[in-house]
């Protein structure tokens, strides 16, 4: 059974830094590209960054410069190191892996493409 665990979310304040962990089981962890969402109060769900098998990595232009999305394969665990964080970041996060994913390619921003979801962990920034 697949599982994506969430981790690290809390309350910060504007400026400040979070880093989220997913760590993953069930799965062939370093063959699945992966991908980080979040959710908004009364807003869609959107992409915010990704990392292909192999490291290479794709982001939101909201975040660029202030998030950065890493992955330790043998600790089967993907992060999320917020940065210069503003109260606009304030949302759900998810963290999501796609098995159609490649060793050079970053996946995409499309939530069909991904097979398998966390539960997600909050993030709420004050001004």
């Amino acid at each position: 059974q697949v599982q994506l665990v969430e981790s690290g979310g809390g309350l910060v304040q504007a400026g400040g830094s979070v880093r989220l962990s997913c760590a993953a089981s069930g799965l062939t962890f370093s063959r699945y590209g992966m991908g980080w969402f979040r959710q908004a109060p009364g807003k869609e769900r959107e992409f915010v960054a990704s990392i292909s098998w192999g490291g290479n990595t794709a982001y939101a232009d909201s975040v660029k410069g202030r998030f950065t999305i890493s992955r330790e394969n043998a600790k089967n665990t993907v992060y999320l190191q917020m940065n210069s964080l503003k109260p606009e970041d304030t949302a759900v996060y998810y963290c999501a892996a796609d098995f159609s994913g490649s060793f050079f390619n970053a996946p995409g921003d499309v939530e069909a493409k991904y097979d398998y979801w966390g539960q997600g962990t909050q993030v709420t920034v004050s001004s």
